[in-house]
């Protein structure tokens, strides 16, 4: 696209141009707490590139890791793993190959390092990258996780091992059978005002509960969510594998209580 330029985040400018549509340091803990997280592991392979417009300015970012730390319950060491991804703070810049771009940026950087490939979690609806958009870029699904999550994975020698979620979500699940219990990582910088939200709503509730802070990659790997860095549990069932406003989480409890 004309115009465009795809830039490296670092320890050194990642404050100048913000991440995830967050851009004041001093305002917003969710950023520094982002920060934080990735001058972590960006000495572990962990690189966010963004999009830069001439005109439009910041329009996009893809976040990747070596799969050995992929913040998902997945098996996808030797793997380049893409955490996220998202094109168009303005309408009029979706659907214009940015994210066609990202990946190829990221594809390149998994070749130069000779890695198996590329793996990606996939699902329809909020927080969490369509499917179809690596399908067209010949990924194919690895392997399925209920509800409706997807591993896909883009192989450079199709002899190597597929990625794969891994098999003892159901029993990390059992962990939490008793009460509410929230799971998240400042991987999502989201979860921060949303999860403060929905606490209030649980004591608006009268509901003990427990907020989780998954600390590293092998407390997110043994998530019993495919989305790896939240969720909420309640009474032993997954109640929301994203975050979600109050008003929504007080209309699911409240059909649970009554």
């Amino acid at each position: 696209m004309e115009g465009m330029k795809i830039i490296d985040l670092t320890p050194e400018n990642i404050s100048e141009y913000g991440v995830c549509g967050y851009k004041d340091v001093k305002k917003q803990v969710e950023l520094r707490r982002k920060i934080d997280w990735f001058n972590k592991y960006y000495q572990k392979g962990l690189r966010i590139k963004a999009v830069i417009l001439e005109k439009g300015g910041y329009q996009g970012m893809i976040e990747y890791i070596p799969g050995k730390y992929a913040h998902r319950p997945v098996d996808a060491d030797g793997y380049m793993f893409i955490h996220c991804i998202w094109v168009g703070f303005r309408k009029e810049y979706k659907g214009k190959g940015l994210a066609s771009d990202l990946i190829e940026e990221c594809i390149k950087e998994a070749k130069d390092q000779r890695m198996l490939g590329v793996a990606v979690v996939t699902r329809k609806g909020s927080f969490m990258a369509d499917a179809r958009i690596f399908l067209k870029k010949a990924f194919h699904i690895a392997d399925h996780s209920s509800p409706d999550f997807d591993l896909l994975v883009k192989k450079f020698d199709g002899k190597s091992k597929n990625p794969a979620f891994k098999s003892n979500m159901n029993e990390n699940l059992k962990k939490y059978n008793k009460g509410l219990t929230i799971l998240r990582s400042v991987q999502c910088p989201y979860t921060e005002k949303n999860v403060n939200a929905i606490l209030d709503s649980a004591r608006k509730l009268n509901l003990e509960y427990r907020l989780k802070e998954l600390k590293d990659a092998n407390d997110a790997r043994n998530n019993p969510s495919p989305f790896g860095t939240f969720c909420i549990i309640y009474e032993g069932e997954i109640i929301t594998h994203h975050p979600i406003s109050n008003t929504r989480f007080e209309n699911i409890m409240n059909k649970k209580l009554n």
